[in-house]
């Protein structure tokens, strides 16, 4: 399968080859040509899947086909700054030497350098839920033009509480419009939602629902809490750690590792929903360049952000929603790298190890042999005592009425 397979016309060939692309990943080869024929699309892909081109190439194509006077003609919503940013970037990668024009809006950042390139005129607009209402409140921006809307990661607008704003927002959009909702997991108030506002969609899966990128080198360390900081220290002594991505828990866990990998001269930054958007922003380009070789990160950079070369993902905590380890997991091995990715496991973190291989369906290797196995923590959990039966019953009341 190559592009010109995908019914992409010349320019947009020319822009393929452009920015390095050689052939479409296979949610771009189901996807591009359905939304070059204005249907509506449920896309289930993994991270790393090449997701984000897959709709942006064909919108490319399709706002140039029918220019019109400058108004917002697309929106793209995504649940994250960075994804949100990210988005954005990619248009700009499609659209250089065009006259479209795109740009993002998002909280945690002043608002007039926004309100400002709204005025100029913008034909693609890519934003997060809270900005953009904030945004349409003010009457800076209106949604009557909208042509195409793309829901971004539906199921973690899910988990991070985002859905009533999507839908207050789904509201205002034109009912005549082309809707394209891509989730890498579908639960079912995702399913509900893309039921009410999708059209005889097309169903696009690259991958089945919640499995792992197969490139991923997956294994668990059995380790008591106390010694998870030394166990990480033994594998970023290891050369091959040469950009690993480490997810805490909690903030203050994150911040706490950070400094202290600092003190131990292992440079770290951590990444968080209480850190400024400049800070973000600041510690993300140290990581992608290198600069910084450890990024410490709750969940809010599971999801979306497309870090190339990320060696090693190491889960210091595992996740309490399974969902989240095939998330987490997925910010290596990306574009056709492979990657490797570690779970620590304490003895109260059994059930969540279970939970994952469940979803994942498959037994996460064991790797026994390390400075820090924990037997407690290897250990099955014990069985719950069975409820003795009728039968059993009623001997125990024989016996005990013969004494």
């Amino acid at each position: 399968m190559s592009f010109q397979n995908l019914n992409l016309n010349g320019s947009m060939l020319r822009v393929v080859k452009r920015v390095g692309y050689t052939e479409p990943t296979p949610i771009q080869a189901r996807t591009i040509p359905h939304i070059l024929k204005g249907r509506d699309i449920v896309g289930c892909a993994q991270t790393g899947t090449g997701k984000t081109a897959a709709f942006v190439l064909p919108i490319v194509q399709l706002l140039r086909q029918n220019p019109t006077a400058r108004r917002i003609r697309v929106l793209a919503l995504a649940p994250t700054r960075e994804l949100a940013a990210q988005i954005n970037d990619e248009f700009g990668r499609f659209t250089q030497g065009s006259p479209l024009k795109h740009t993002v809006v998002f909280g945690g950042v002043g608002q007039q350098p926004q309100v400002d390139a709204l005025r100029r005129g913008v034909d693609i607009l890519v934003a997060t839920p809270g900005r953009l209402q904030d945004l349409m409140n003010q009457g800076y921006i209106h949604l009557d033009n909208i042509e195409i809307f793309v829901l971004d990661e539906a199921d973690r607008m899910l988990d991070m509480g985002f859905i009533h704003d999507v839908k207050r927002i789904i509201k205002r959009l034109p009912k005549q419009r082309q809707t394209l909702l891509f989730s890498a997991t579908m639960p079912a108030a995702i399913v509900d939602l893309s039921k009410s506002i999708l059209i005889k969609p097309v169903r696009v899966e690259a991958n089945p629902q919640a499995t792992t990128v197969e490139k991923i080198e997956q294994s668990v360390y059995f380790v008591d809490s106390g010694d998870k900081r030394e166990l990480l220290k033994h594998l970023l002594r290891d050369s091959a750690s040469e950009r690993v991505l480490v997810f805490a828990r909690t903030k203050h866990r994150a911040n706490n590792l950070a400094k202290q990998l600092n003190r131990a001269r292992f440079p770290a930054e951590a990444i968080h929903g209480n850190k400024s958007q400049t800070a973000r922003t600041r510690a993300l380009a140290r990581f992608k360049t290198g600069h910084t070789p450890v990024l410490v990160a709750t969940d809010i950079a599971a999801r979306g952000l497309d870090i190339d070369a990320v060696s090693h993902v190491i889960n210091f905590d595992l996740p309490r929603e399974p969902e989240s380890y095939v998330h987490r997991i997925g910010r290596t091995a990306r574009a056709g790298a492979s990657g490797i990715a570690c779970s620590f496991c304490g003895a109260d973190e059994r059930k969540l190890l279970h939970s994952i291989e469940r979803l994942i369906r498959q037994p996460i290797p064991v790797v026994a042999e390390h400075p820090y196995a924990s037997a407690i923590a290897a250990a099955p959990p014990s069985a719950p005592p069975r409820k003795p039966s009728n039968a059993n019953r009623r001997r125990r009341a024989r016996r005990r009425k013969a004494v």
